[in-house]
């Protein structure tokens, strides 16, 4: 019993430090959420291609780097941490640019007429209780959003301003 507990708790504060850093990540870098945002909005089935392709080609890369760390001497260890944790630092980064766009383009959709970091807030709060949910939320959704966010945010880089 005190296991759920504690497994609610925790996912009540996980939700409510990234509905937080969405709020901060959009109010920061509002372009690039923009721009994310319009990639999604106009080709999700592409974004979630090259979010998938780009998430497993340099994941694969890292932990490779990552595995070959753990077997080899402290200088060779250095050598192939570094870049391993640079390429795991830069799929966060279009990690979080790409789901704060995901948050507020699900905001415009459900609620319209809320001020915009209200909606933001609330959106961000039902994408991660979404995202929460067994097996459907965790298999499904979760993969969708991240592959599809880190395919915007890549796609938001080239587009034209």
């Amino acid at each position: 019993m005190t296991d759920i507990l504690r497994l609610t708790l925790f996912v009540l504060l996980l939700t409510i430090t990234l509905s937080a850093y969405f709020l901060v990540i959009g109010a920061l870098f509002t372009a690039r959420v923009a721009k994310t945002q319009t990639s999604l909005n106009l080709t999700p089935g592409r974004s979630f291609g090259l979010g998938m392709v780009n998430f497993f080609f340099f994941g694969l890369i890292a932990f490779v780097m990552l595995s070959l760390a753990e077997n080899a001497g402290s200088f060779v260890k250095g050598i192939l941490t570094i870049p391993a944790l640079l390429i795991l630092a830069f799929l966060s980064v279009l990690l979080s640019v790409g789901l704060t766009a995901t948050v507020q383009h699900l905001a415009e959709r459900l609620f319209p007429d809320m001020s915009a970091w209200k909606r933001n807030l609330w959106s961000s709060v039902i994408l991660c209780i979404a995202c929460a949910l067994p097996f459907v939320g965790w298999f499904l959704l979760l993969p969708y959003v991240t592959f599809t966010g880190i395919g915007a945010t890549i796609l938001g880089f080239f587009q034209k301003s």
